[in-house]
């Protein structure tokens, strides 16, 4: 059992993660961060949960890049494919589930 305080997460770096669990191959991490991360494509599908703060989502969609505002309780789904990256406004913790050693 683990009783994790997520706003209480705050490590040296942003996009470090704190290791949550291993669902048969599909990992669990709590991630904070204040600094933008990089277009990629996951190596499977990644549902990404904004807990705390505000993310602006970029994505493409048929090649053109799109974007939407997270906040606190919005989910984003990324299918097998989607080109994405993220950039909190300010500072956010974010729960990401993804296939385990995906990008």
């Amino acid at each position: 059992m683990k009783i994790i305080k997520s706003r209480e997460f705050r490590p040296a770096n942003a996009w470090d993660s704190k290791y949550i669990a291993n669902l048969n191959g599909i990992t669990i991490k709590l991630h904070w961060t204040d600094k933008p991360y990089k277009w990629h494509i996951n190596d499977g599908e990644e549902v990404f949960v904004v807990l705390d703060g505000q993310v602006q989502m970029f994505y493409k969609e048929k090649e053109k890049e799109k974007s939407l505002t997270l906040n606190a309780g919005d989910i984003f789904y990324a299918s097998i494919g989607t080109e994405h990256f993220a950039h909190p406004v300010g500072e956010a913790r974010i729960l990401v589930i993804e296939t385990e050693g995906s990008v």
